[in-house]
């Protein structure tokens, strides 16, 4: 029997849809709608969901249809929907980013009456950063006055089209359906409106998605179980790799292998299963009270992490700034941890290209170095330079010259996940009430930091560096080859650190700061190839009026304080630029 189902999974293409929207928009009663299988947890099973009468967790069903035209000739024979249905309170906002990792396409629900919400809109945010189709559903059209629900209809479908425009998901299909015609307490003989149109427009949508048997087993677990005399049920979905009966896994939060006994894909026993697949995995000995959720792989393939290094992109929508050192909720995978985040971007002399996203700029490279930015920035308008008017990036004072920025991110607690997931930092503390986006910058893990003492063995060779600039003012030049200067350091400042370090006049000469001069931060300044005529002679004529305004000060010329200074040149300034490694103990400066 077992075989038997084995060979009609096979030839089963698993197809995982998403379900998402703001809380009583109808997702589970549309799931419920479309699904003639439900897994253990489906259609708030859960309690406390029947309870309060919301979904608490994500909840899983299907139904097979017929293989579409445009996917025969692959190695299916039938087209297995999984419905994925998140929860849409803001509160279980974890939830739905976990959910919304293990998709190949998203059905937005919308309100009907209500439109977009808050929740629809973050929920519309995740969908693009995790998925690449989107099915928008009107639900409860029933709720509509007969005489104005075509008018009504199609009145929001442009709306929806609009808000879209601007998204990966624009001129995305919208339907209109009656998911529980009278409302939840309506009699369950009652027909759902809409629904055959809609299987027909996802079976037009799906696609064959990655399907690699090949490399680790990586499986994301959603639901833990015990079955009495059988063992313990962990069901989820798989990400990467497979896994078969016999096979030994590791579940790495509770650093434990365990035995695969036997497996079901929706009440089916099945010897082995690949990427894509909904499966339930039994084992034994193991208190399933100990996993919620989390992840299982193959044993010694996934690291625990203590930070990480992610290229990132703010979210447009997300109103707040992104400030280095600043705390978020980040989550990779089903774990949302408290993380302090620093951002930093390519320098000006990096070779990065600067469009080139997915290219060798993308990349981390602890060779490399990169420029300190006070914020995250955020993305360019099309067709105009990311420009500092643009971004208001507070990138200290040189402009990062790629769209390429990262982060530093570092954990609160260890975070166990796979190598380039998927990042997401979000504000959840955040008011639930307030109308605005919590997610506030996604990416993808670059660099997993898995040393304890990273503080010791990794920061000091983290190349970011912050430029520092200094203005000061030539008070004299004591010959053609010195000046004197000032306004450059404080009285107390210890010159001799700056010592050999380069600096550059307004007038165009070059020089090498050679120390102290007296008692109150002035220094000497030595020019190799010497003043300009020009230079030299209007310091002179400096020193000169200087001492006329110092004599007429005292009183000994009458009237000489009016002419002395309103006749002189500007003053010839002073600049100083170096960089500093903001995780160098020493603190040097340096200069290129």
């Amino acid at each position: 029997m077992a075989s038997d189902s084995t060979a009609a999974a096979k030839n089963l293409l698993n197809f995982n849809i998403g379900v998402l929207g703001h809380v009583d928009s109808g997702k589970t009663s549309l799931a419920k709608a479309l699904s003639t299988i439900a897994s253990t947890a489906a259609f708030d099973k859960n309690p406390q969901s029947k309870e309060r009468g919301i979904t608490l967790d994500l909840g899983f069903s299907s139904f097979i249809v017929d293989l579409p035209e445009h996917l025969k000739g692959t190695s299916y024979e039938r087209l297995q929907f999984t419905l994925v249905d998140c929860p849409g309170h803001a509160s279980l906002i974890r939830t739905i980013i976990g959910g919304a990792q293990i998709i190949d396409l998203m059905m937005l629900v919308i309100d009907v009456t209500k439109g977009m919400q808050t929740q629809s809109a973050e929920c519309l945010v995740i969908g693009e950063i995790a998925c690449k189709k989107m099915v928008v559903v009107l639900n409860k059209v029933d709720l509509l006055p007969a005489a104005k629900k075509a008018a009504t209809i199609e009145k929001m479908k442009k709306r929806m089209l609009k808000t879209l425009e601007n998204t990966r998901f624009a001129n995305c299909p919208i339907l209109a359906v009656a998911a529980k015609p009278g409302g939840p307490e309506a009699a369950e003989s009652m027909q759902a409106e809409g629904v055959a149109d809609l299987i027909d427009e996802l079976k037009k949508q799906s696609y064959l998605p990655e399907r690699d048997p090949t490399g680790p087993f990586l499986f994301s677990v959603d639901h833990c179980f015990s079955i009495r005399g059988q063992g313990t049920v962990m069901t989820g979905t798989i990400l990467s790799g497979k896994v078969a009966i016999n096979d030994t896994v590791e579940i790495p939060a509770l650093k434990m292998n365990r035995k695969v006994k036997s497996m079901q894909m929706f009440r089916q026993p099945v010897t082995q299963a690949i990427q894509g697949d909904r499966v339930g995995v039994c084992v034994t000995q193991f208190d399933p009270k100990q996993l919620e959720r989390g992840l299982v792989c193959t044993p010694g393939t996934l690291p625990t992490l203590f930070a990480g290094i992610a290229l990132v992109k703010k979210i447009p929508y997300f109103k707040g700034t992104c400030s280095t050192k600043a705390k978020f909720h980040v989550t990779m995978g089903h774990d949302t941890v408290m993380a302090k985040v620093l951002f930093f971007g390519a320098s000006s002399e990096a070779s990065s290209s600067p469009n080139d996203a997915d290219g060798e700029g993308s990349k981390f490279n602890l060779d490399q170095e990169y420029l300190y930015q006070d914020e995250l920035m955020s993305p360019p308008i099309a067709g105009k330079e990311n420009t500092a008017s643009n971004n208001q990036s507070g990138a200290s004072s040189t402009q990062a010259t790629t769209n390429q920025q990262w982060a530093l991110i570092e954990f609160e607690k260890p975070v166990t996940c796979q190598r380039n997931c998927l990042v997401i930092g979000s504000k959840l503390d955040t008011d639930i009430h307030s109308n605005t986006c919590r997610l506030a910058f996604h990416g993808e893990l670059l660099y997993a930091v898995t040393d304890k003492t990273y503080n010791e063995t990794l920061l000091p060779n983290l190349k970011i560096f912050k430029t520092k600039s200094r203005e000061g003012v030539v008070e004299r030049a004591t010959d053609n080859n010195s000046v004197i200067g000032r306004s450059l350091f404080k009285k107390e400042t210890n010159i001799q650190t700056f010592v050999g370090l380069k600096v550059s006049l307004s007038s165009g000469e070059e020089g090498v700061i050679e120390g102290g001069f007296g008692q109150s931060g002035k220094f000497k300044i030595r020019i190799p190839s010497g003043l300009k005529e020009e230079t030299f002679k209007q310091l002179s004529e400096k020193g000169k009026k200087g001492k006329k305004a110092a004599a007429s000060a005292s009183g000994e010329v009458e009237g000489a304080s009016t002419d002395a200074p309103s006749g002189s040149r500007q003053s010839i300034k002073i600049f100083l630029d170096f960089k500093r490694y903001i995780f160098d103990s020493k603190k040097q400066m340096i200069q290129t």
